[in-house]
């Protein structure tokens, strides 16, 4: 059966080389973002069948009706990728109190809202997985990017609450932490003040390739894995000190089996 695979942050960077991945895998491909004349380029280079649903993510009602295309498009929604992100590059004694409240809105609060509206869909059906696109800064306490921290740290949170509540429901959820990707989200990166950075990081521009992280991306999905780290050297390193052993995952998911969740909404 094919899949129909929805990303968020579709345009450029990982987003894009993650649909180019599953369309080499046959997947059926739903691209979301802001630039609709990028996403529309992205769509037409791909050898599968493609929907662009442009939308800002911040924007609920437009992404509220989004979802009601992309689950009408195919009838289903098999993969939810949760992309869609803005970095930092900033001290945390310089940097203004919206800067945060902007990040974390992209690439938290968002992110939560886009997936809660899809939740749904997914349980009924009792099928699905919901990636989530965060960061070995989402790990690890890395200077220079407090507010992207907060946000992506935020996200596995998110996830892996989730991961527990979802774990007799059929629906499976991934949180990806990547490294150093050669992209633009150095360049795209928030300053200070809330403008855009501008410059690369020369840890960026030899980072690893989108397509190769894509590549490693899906391929650990397919393989059931619940946290992938896609990093290499210090990075990697500091990335498997942190990782979360699977027997954690495991202990949480049979307290839910056992009827956790149950027992606290009768207490309730």
């Amino acid at each position: 059966m094919t899949q129909t695979v929805w990303i968020t942050g579709g345009s450029s960077g990982i987003g894009a080389a993650l649909a180019a991945e599953w369309a080499k895998q046959g997947a059926n491909l739903i691209l979301s973002g802001r630039d609709e004349a990028r996403l529309s380029a992205v769509a037409e280079a791909l050898d599968t069948q493609t929907l662009t649903l442009p939308f800002d993510v911040r924007d609920d009602a437009a992404m509220l009706a989004a979802t009601e295309k992309a689950i009408a498009w195919t009838g289903n929604v098999d993969v939810f990728v949760a992309n869609a992100g803005v970095s930092q590059r900033s001290q945390a004694l310089k940097t203004q109190m919206q800067v945060y409240r902007d990040i974390i809105d992209i690439d938290l609060t968002a992110q939560i809202a886009a997936s809660q509206a899809l939740l749904p869909h997914m349980a009924e059906r009792g099928s699905g997985k919901l990636v989530f696109i965060s960061s070995i800064a989402g790990k690890v306490g890395v200077p220079m990017r407090t507010a992207y921290c907060a946000a992506k740290f935020g996200l596995i949170g998110y996830a892996d609450a989730l991961r527990a509540e979802m774990s007799n429901r059929g629906v499976d959820v991934h949180v990806i932490a990547p490294g150093s990707v050669a992209t633009n989200v150095s360049r795209n990166a928030l300053t200070s003040d809330g403008t855009k950075r501008g410059t690369s990081d020369d840890a960026i521009d030899n980072g690893i390739p989108a397509a190769d992280a894509a590549k490693t991306i899906v391929d650990a999905i397919a393989e059931g894995q619940r946290e992938i780290i896609v990093a290499q050297g210090m990075e990697e390193a500091m990335g498997e000190m942190r990782r979360t052993p699977d027997q954690l995952f495991d202990q949480i998911a049979a307290m839910v089996a056992a009827g956790y969740i149950e027992k606290l909404e009768a207490e309730g």
